[in-house]
């Protein structure tokens, strides 16, 4: 794909949303989420009148007379590229949106863009406050959604978002929508996962780089996530779960929304709960999803572990081929007795083989990624 580009005027829109950021602050937080989608529907000039009357004039004064050189540049600098709504890589779901981004800032590989069409991309969120189940369900979904070919976009927040791209990394790749500067790591503790989403897959923002996160920035970029995917996915929620506003916004874009099940006495599941109670898709794991967006039976989600490296590919390989125990395994590729066994042991640990009672080793059914 050609370089994304971005033009000056939706450069300097994505500035001047940093400039307003305490004042939209002040004006979309008093009810949680429900005011900043209808705020970053106006014009730049009615934004800054509704939000900063006083100051307006000035701050659209100081954001016009920044040069286009500079705002490249800043962007150079960051190590991030951007895209707007006048340019051929603008992902298409967000056009859809009244209230879409006027340029995505990006950090990682603008390729994906091109994969960014909702009947391929899917929305994954839930509570930060995550329980076990809610994680290692998000985990599986990312991994077997990917592994089936889809784009997985999650927020990079605590608990199910990490897990839903930790899940998708380990078969393939993802894609983070986040409420600061997409040259920030946020949550700081994210930091490894956020630079491994950069090198293999992409991390975008509305706001430009260095930009720090605020309340208002978190409902704003649900919005995001939600014209982004054909179908959102909550794996868990409270009733007033944040995640739920991103299942509301899908909703009114009419996006698919699909909830996975959770105990009825549990109040972290109070939500997704309601969600399947007012008719959103049954989530139990990837292939609901598979057929809901694409039809029932058009494509099969296979169970596909994480990536190998060089050294147990080969020792699987010589499983496949029919070396069933360590010693001739060891044999057949020259190892030592002890790398053998460690190499089977780590594989018998991942599901990709079975060993018998009497140490005959079998493959599995799960997919190895990429190969």
């Amino acid at each position: 794909m050609n370089e994304p580009r971005a033009c000056s005027e939706c450069l300097r829109r994505s500035l001047l949303l940093a400039h307003l950021a305490p004042y939209i602050e002040k004006v979309a937080t008093g009810a949680p989420g429900a005011r900043s989608p209808e705020l970053l529907r106006l014009s730049s000039e009615d934004l800054a009148e509704g939000v900063a009357p006083k100051i307006a004039g000035q701050v659209l004064a100081q954001v016009a007379a920044v040069p286009e050189s500079r705002l490249v540049a800043d962007l150079t600098a960051a190590q991030c590229w951007a895209c707007c709504r006048h340019d051929p890589s603008y992902p298409a779901g967000l056009h859809d949106a009244p209230d879409a981004p006027w340029a995505l800032i990006g950090r990682g590989d603008p390729a994906l863009l091109e994969r960014l069409e909702p009947d391929g991309t899917v929305t994954v969120v839930g509570a930060r406050r995550a329980s076990t189940y809610g994680r290692e369900v998000a985990r599986e979904l990312g991994r077997e959604l990917t592994a089936a070919g889809l784009l997985v976009v999650s927020g990079l927040a605590f608990g199910i978002d990490a897990c839903a791209h930790r899940g998708a990394l380990e078969t393939g790749t993802t894609v983070a929508v986040l409420g600061c500067g997409a040259d920030i790591a946020y949550p700081a503790s994210h930091r490894s996962l956020w630079r491994r989403i950069c090198e293999e897959g992409l991390v975008v923002s509305e706001l430009p780089p260095g930009t720090g996160a605020w309340r208002w920035t978190f409902p704003a970029r649900n919005r995001i996530m939600a014209a982004l995917a054909g179908m959102t996915v909550v794996v868990e929620a409270a009733q007033r779960s944040g995640s739920l506003i991103t299942a509301d916004l899908a909703a009114d874009l009419g996006r698919d929304l699909g909830a996975v099940p959770g105990p009825v006495n549990s109040r972290g599941a109070a939500g997704t709960n309601d969600l399947l109670a007012g008719g959103a898709c049954l989530v139990r794991g990837a292939q609901d999803v598979l057929d809901a967006m694409l039809g029932p039976g058009v494509r099969k989600a296979e169970r596909a572990g994480p990536r190998l490296e060089p050294a147990h590919l080969d020792v699987l390989a010589a499983v496949e081929r029919g070396e069933e125990t360590c010693d001739a395994i060891a044999a057949a590729l020259d190892l030592g007795g002890a790398d053998a066994a460690t190499a089977l042991a780590t594989l018998e640990a991942i599901g990709y083989v079975t060993c018998s009672p009497v140490g005959v080793y079998s493959r599995t059914l799960l997919r190895v990624p990429g190969v």
